[in-house]
């Protein structure tokens, strides 16, 4: 865990440093949605903010296809020039190569790919944990439905307080272990928790894995973005979004393959760009672009390499968590002091997501008797503050992000002490 040491009782510029947070505003311009007047976003686990460049470009280069003329030579060379600098893009993001990167629109397709691609039989297993998001639980059933598979649950939730380093990290790998059976033929979970920004031991889970020939997937929708990450060491199959945390636009995601099991694992969708081209019998790539289909809206890609550049302007993504480790720390500490807010963690935060309640039994406002649904309403209608409302754990959750100021977590701490 990357650590800050943060008094609860004064929340100011000089935790994270004060020139630095000068040098966010002057960042943070860029960004159109951060400049509007007295909003106060914490929703980048749902979807981040893109700036000026990167919305600008979108238009430019829709309009650049219709001036090359749609269809032609000239524009498909076009998109296929954008395809390969995006993947290369974001490989390097990842320490690995273009190969292994799979483009797709979203995790959830992602995700879908690495479950569907297995030879599964009937009999085999699949484990999950307890906390995965429902989009994943309902793939998995489906699964189920079509091969007679047994899906399993080990309870991640117990393990909420769990740091992702030290004694703590052995224990969430040996409670995974002990719920592997012999016919396991997966284990797929998040990176990070959506509803409770938990951090798993993803090596050390992997390790662990494929010391039993486990296959492992993982939904990195929140991780992507927030972590240091080198995959080269890490799952089989790694799915996430561009448009969280990234701040890029909806509709372009990625999914890391391991080199070594392309071919062993099947297309789930089919389409000219995974194939090699010879006839008349169809034969597959064996590289990322095996799992994708056909056209694409090419126009978006060079938007997310604009998003990247932004971010990297700023710092490494080491210095992003580490500022994202210290402003989430700031925020947990101080709703850990409003009586009656309880945090779903009882330990500050390794990732950028804080999940917390109302306890209804404390609060004396209106606030105790309205769910949290209708709380995040309030607090986007009447005070400009965007916050997300969970239904399991039923919670609230903030996301911060590097882009998120002091101030933001301040306007939001004196509302939610009004409001109670």
């Amino acid at each position: 865990m990357i650590s800050s040491a943060v008094c609860s009782e004064s929340l100011d510029a000089g935790n994270v440093g004060h020139d630095r947070e000068k040098d966010l505003f002057a960042h943070r311009s860029h960004f159109p949605a951060l400049e509007v007047a007295n909003r106060f976003y914490f929703n980048y686990g749902g979807q981040g903010v893109m700036c000026g460049k990167a919305l600008e470009s979108i238009a430019k280069n829709f309009q650049h296809i219709e001036a090359l003329g749609c269809f032609s030579n000239a524009a498909g060379e076009w998109m296929m020039g954008e395809y390969d600098a995006t993947k290369a893009a974001i490989a390097r993001e990842f320490q690995v190569s273009p190969t292994t990167i799979t483009l797709t629109e979203n995790t959830t397709v992602g995700c879908n790919i690495a479950l569907w691609a297995v030879n599964w039989r009937q009999g085999d297993r699949l484990l999950l944990s307890d906390c995965e998001h429902p989009g994943i639980v309902a793939s998995a059933v489906q699964i189920q439905k079509r091969f007679g598979i047994a899906i399993d649950y080990f309870p991640l939730s117990n393990t909420r307080n769990a740091s992702a380093e030290g004694q703590d990290s052995i224990e969430v790998v040996e409670l995974l272990v002990q719920h592997l059976q012999p016919q396991t033929r997966m284990v797929m979970l998040s990176h990070i928790c959506w509803n409770t920004g938990q951090v798993l031991p993803l090596k050390a889970i992997a390790d662990a894995c494929h010391d039993r020939q486990v296959l492992v997937a993982v939904d990195a929708a929140q991780s992507v973005g927030v972590l240091p990450l080198n995959l080269a060491i890490a799952a089989d199959f790694y799915a996430f979004t561009a448009h969280k945390w990234w701040c890029a636009p909806l509709g372009l995601g990625a999914l890391y393959i391991r080199p070594e099991i392309f071919e062993a694992i099947e297309p789930v969708f089919v389409g000219w760009r995974g194939l090699t081209g010879k006839t008349p019998i169809p034969q597959w790539r064996q590289d990322g672009a095996k799992f994708e289909v056909a056209s694409s809206t090419y126009a978006l890609y060079e938007a997310l390499r604009i998003a990247l550049a932004e971010a990297n302007s700023w710092g490494t993504q080491q210095q992003r968590y580490e500022r994202i480790c210290q402003l989430s720390e700031i925020l947990w500490s101080r709703l850990d002091a409003i009586p009656y807010i309880d945090c779903m963690r009882q330990l500050p935060p390794e990732s950028g997501l804080i999940s917390f309640k109302v306890n209804r039994e404390l609060a004396k406002g209106a606030i105790a008797q309205k769910p949290h649904a209708l709380i995040a309403k309030q607090l986007e209608s009447e005070h400009q503050v965007l916050i997300r409302a969970l239904p399991d754990p039923d919670c609230l959750r903030a996301s911060v992000h590097y882009l998120t100021s002091i101030s933001d977590i301040e306007h939001l701490i004196a509302i939610l002490e009004t409001m109670g």
